[in-house]
């Protein structure tokens, strides 16, 4: 498997980041407005949470696609 990504690839993996990343910024104001309303659901903070850190998971693994290591 080639680890080169083609540019239609590559204009696919940024239209998914961008939503990614947006994802994610709504998860951390949805968060914070959560906490700071004082709400003691600790379920649903948990749940937020966790998909947070899924969606920094994939964020992740897309940007290591799009920018891969370069041996020197």
């Amino acid at each position: 498997m080639s680890s080169e990504v083609t540019r239609p690839d590559e204009v696919a993996l940024r239209a998914k980041l961008a939503e990614l990343s947006q994802e994610h910024r709504d998860l951390d104001n949805a968060i914070a407005a959560l906490t700071e309303s004082g709400a003691r659901d600790q379920l649903q903070l948990t749940r937020l949470k966790k998909r947070k850190l899924q969606l920094k998971d994939e964020i992740t693994k897309i940007n290591d696609r799009l920018l891969p290591d370069i041996i020197a």
